[in-house]
């Protein structure tokens, strides 16, 4: 069956993250979770940060260090409330990206599927234009659902108004995009900008993205 829409993932995918180590590896190693496997640690991280809404910054971390019984002093929680914004403020679209959304736009429906707090995210769809290549937006924190739950598939495939097999997904990690989509019946492409991963269908920047499509 012909490609007729294209699902993107939002952080490291089309945006590249304005801190180094991830934003999330960090708050792992500000609550010292390091000896924590990351898959396990990553799951529950997301499930609470990313899945409601929060007064604040401050409050959402305060809902972390509850969920992994740790009580870290104030200027803890301080730190890493500095770190994501500092993030939000430096992150900025891949060199490609927006050549790449501006090529697609007209080929295929394309929408944007991520996993996302309630703070980040909007301000680079509006600073970057990005609601102009995405009629359809599928966010974690709105829908109460990360991308392992496949009713978040489902909100932006109805709205496209396509079939999971007229779709790929396309995303830079194994665990919240790759196996999330298959589970879902979706092709999924791997952006592996670094080209350390054992995986068939894969590019390493979106530049090679139509190509794979063919």
């Amino acid at each position: 069956m012909a490609i007729k829409g294209i699902l993107f993932d939002f952080w490291g995918t089309l945006v590249e993250n304005g801190v180094y180590p991830s934003p999330v590896s960090q708050v792992r190693y500000f609550l010292r979770l390091r000896n924590m496997k990351f898959h396990d640690y990553i799951v529950r991280f997301e499930k609470v940060f990313m899945t409601q809404e929060f007064e604040s910054l401050t409050s959402g971390f305060q809902e972390v260090c509850k969920e992994f019984d740790v009580n870290p002093p104030s200027w803890v929680i301080d730190k890493m409330v500095g770190m994501w914004n500092k993030n939000r403020l430096l992150a900025k679209p891949f060199p490609e990206t927006m050549e790449v959304l501006e090529q697609l736009s007209g080929k295929y429906k394309l929408g944007l599927i991520s996993n996302t707090d309630p703070f980040s995210i909007e301000p680079l769809i509006e600073k970057f234009g990005f609601n102009e290549h995405f009629p359809s937006i599928a966010l974690s924190y709105q829908e109460g659902k990360l991308k392992i739950d496949q009713g978040l598939y489902d909100k932006v495939l109805g709205e496209m108004d396509l079939s999971a097999e007229e779709v790929v997904m396309v995303g830079d990690s194994m665990e919240s995009d790759i196996v999330s989509a298959k589970n879902a019946g979706i092709r999924a492409i791997l952006v592996d900008r670094r080209d350390k991963r054992d995986y068939e269908d894969r590019i390493k920047t979106l530049s090679e993205l139509q190509a794979q499509l063919k």
